[in-house]
């Protein structure tokens, strides 16, 4: 897999979400921040502990990348993730799936809502400046709380897989979510500007 790079807004926090390194980034850059905005002091457990949750997700999910929003606006959290993954293109009794962006597009599924409020899901390709086409999903959809749990907790979300250049087996996921849902059309256009920042390098 070569390495690559994607911007997220300055605003956001971009740190080690392996077990081994989190908690001491995670304290420091809590700690940088108050310091910036002391209003945000009476915030700093919940922040800590809000960015503690999405790093342990995020790598339980196994994610190599986290990128992530974790704010107060009036009392109310906004919290958003991107994470990058990469995934192996083969189905669940190991047949090998095409990389290609059509392709994929074509055997993910739509989910269209029976009445407002349900989820809901849109198949599309798009072109990544640098990088080329790629699959994307968009959408508010029900996501399990972890691996092989029965609960679902409902997310807006932005999926794209982009196919790494010389392999014809492995994607890489690039995967944004937010659990505030009356912004689902703010964050989709948010997780589209940073996904457009990806590059191989």
């Amino acid at each position: 897999m070569p390495s690559f790079s994607l911007a997220v807004p300055e605003s956001w926090w971009e740190f080690d979400i392996r077990p081994e390194g989190r908690d001491t980034t995670i304290r420091t850059l809590v700690d940088d921040r108050v310091r910036e905005t002391p209003e945000l002091a009476p915030f700093r457990a919940d922040m800590n502990s809000m960015l503690r949750k999405m790093a342990k997700d995020a790598h339980d999910s196994g994610a190599l990348y986290m990128g992530c929003m974790a704010e107060n606006f009036d009392g109310i959290p906004l919290s958003a993730t991107v994470t990058v993954s990469v995934l192996g293109a083969k189905n669940k009794q190991g047949v090998a799936l095409s990389t290609e962006p059509r392709a994929i597009a074509e055997s993910l599924r739509t989910i269209t809502p029976r009445r407002e409020g349900d989820a809901w899901r849109t198949v599309t390709t798009v072109e990544i400046p640098e990088v080329g086409p790629a699959a994307r999903t968009y959408g508010v959809e029900d996501v399990p709380v972890t691996e092989g749990d029965t609960r679902t907790l409902r997310m807006v979300l932005t999926q794209t897989y982009v196919p790494v250049p010389g392999t014809t087996d492995q994607v890489v996921l690039i995967s944004g979510a937010s659990p505030v849902l009356d912004l689902a059309d703010a964050f989709h256009d948010i997780f589209d500007a940073v996904t457009s920042t990806f590059r191989f390098v």
